[in-house]
């Protein structure tokens, strides 16, 4: 059964938050070494449970896993996930009071504190219908260039959202050019013809200055969803070859930004991990380089890992994951949080600053949905009753968004226990958190950092977050 999120539900996940929180300053000021803790398990969602408390450390051993606070890694952007033109659709359909409950809980720093969310630049397959921002005949001169479709509740769902999350960033991504500007005149598949690289750059810059006008300025742009696909013209979709992304970005976006005065970030990539070699390639590149802030990631195909081997060739870039999510068919929809939490552990333990999670809202059956696949919502808002339900997904993403916080840094975590995965991080206010993820069975850890430790039960198919303050 999918767990539902009350009306008294959502108000009261807020204070629980703020209680926590409250709990570990007040832990602080005495003096205590109170460790604050949080599990998903069973009927249990980011349930407080007893606090622990450190005792003196009696050393390393084969069920032991050691924080080490000195050794830190990547600068920690957010959690999130897509609002597209169906998410932002299914929320429009919730009566204001109970949506801006909603909104309450998903975005307000006090509570699930979601903070980075992806955007499309026209259609993507989770749309009501395919669009562009200039449809019909060729339009070279964007005179035709309107982002009306957007007015109608995209911009006024992005406004909300970042009212009640102020510091929310936003990734843009076009999952196609327009279709007069492609080979086959079409949004879906087929690839964009390179006489309209110049007015394609354009088109970007006159989205982001529209949208920044609207009142929703964008923080960074990919060049193309899923660069290596068409996806069988299935849907909207578009190939990108390694030499059209390198020469778009380097000959045309990049400087048409700079030219307008616009300081949105260039990531580009935006595909999966496998395509790791491509992505070094081209920021071995002097003049793509010098525009690119760093790699969008999607994790379908090949290994977390790959973001390593890319931060190590070139670590001056960041690496972002943009897209993965849950599908409504999958008996597991509501209670894969082990699966997803595991997930997310690799995916930070090789340097990625943000997850971002696909469609954050879809009806029961995984729509609007105008392409091929059946993803389901992060939340789930059923078209009839508007009964709002959680996934899997959610339930993870409560773990690392309620208690990482923007600014924070990840640190080294060891030790090597069977199907428990881990991954640690000290926020700006210097709270230290540990994930401990337990894929198996029922099972009892020794957390040991800074001449300290403390033993944790996991419980089986489990996520559990530990607070604390140095």
């Amino acid at each position: 059964m999918q767990a539902r999120l009350t009306r008294r539900e959502a108000l009261r996940i807020a204070p629980a938050s703020v209680v926590a929180l409250a709990s570990a300053q007040t832990s602080t000021s005495q003096g205590d070494s109170e460790i604050t803790v949080r599990v998903t398990a069973g009927s249990k969602r980011f349930a407080e449970q007893a606090a622990l408390r450190w005792q003196p450390d009696r050393g390393p051993s084969s069920q032991s896993i050691t924080v080490d606070p000195s050794k830190s890694y990547q600068e920690m952007l957010g959690f999130g996930a897509a609002l597209t033109d169906a998410a932002c659709y299914m929320f429009n359909q919730l009566p204001p009071a109970r949506r801006e409950e909603l909104f309450h809980t998903l975005f307000h720093p006090s509570a699930m504190s979601l903070s980075v969310c992806r955007i499309c630049i026209g259609s993507s397959d989770y749309a009501t219908r395919p669009y562009s921002f200039d449809e019909g005949e060729p339009d070279p001169k964007l005179q035709r260039f309107s982002i009306d479709h957007d007015r109608e509740y995209i911009i006024p769902i992005l406004k909300q959202a970042r009212n009640v999350n102020p510091e929310l960033f936003l990734l843009a991504s076009p999952w196609s050019p327009p279709g007069w500007m492609k080979a086959n005149n079409s949004m879906l598949g087929g690839c964009i013809r390179k006489r309209y690289f110049p007015v394609y750059a354009r088109y970007f810059s006159k989205f982001l200055q529209a949208y920044a006008e609207a009142g929703v300025p964008v923080n960074a742009v990919t060049v193309q969803n899923e660069v290596d696909t068409d996806q069988d013209g299935r849907m909207p979709a578009s190939l990108w070859g390694q030499e059209y992304e390198m020469e778009f970005v380097a000959a045309h976006l990049g400087p048409q930004l700079k030219k307008d005065g616009i300081n949105a970030k260039i990531w580009i990539l935006d595909h999966n991990y496998n395509l790791w070699g491509r992505a070094i390639c081209e920021l071995d590149d002097p003049e793509v380089n010098r525009y690119v802030d760093g790699i969008a990631w999607h994790g379908y195909v090949g290994e977390p890992s790959a973001m390593t081997r890319v931060h190590d060739a070139h670590p001056g870039k960041h690496a972002y994951w943009t897209e993965g999510g849950p599908d409504i068919q999958s008996r597991r929809y509501a209670t894969d949080w082990a699966e997803w939490s595991a997930t997310f552990t690799g995916i930070l333990r090789n340097w990625a600053r943000c997850i971002i999670g696909w469609n954050l809202a879809l009806d029961e059956a995984g729509k609007p949905n105008i392409g091929p696949f059946s993803c389901g919502g992060i939340v789930t808002i059923n078209s009839q009753s508007k009964e709002i339900t959680q996934s899997g997904m959610y339930a993870a993403f409560s773990h690392y968004s309620r208690a990482v916080r923007r600014g924070a840094r990840r640190i080294a975590s060891d030790g090597d226990l069977q199907s428990v995965s881990h991954t640690a991080f000290v926020n700006p206010d210097q709270t230290q958190v540990t994930i401990l993820t337990n894929s198996g069975d029922q099972k009892s850890v020794a957390l040991r950092s800074s001449g300290k430790q403390t033993q944790v039960n996991l419980p089986s198919d489990s996520i559990t977050t530990l607070t604390w303050r140095s």
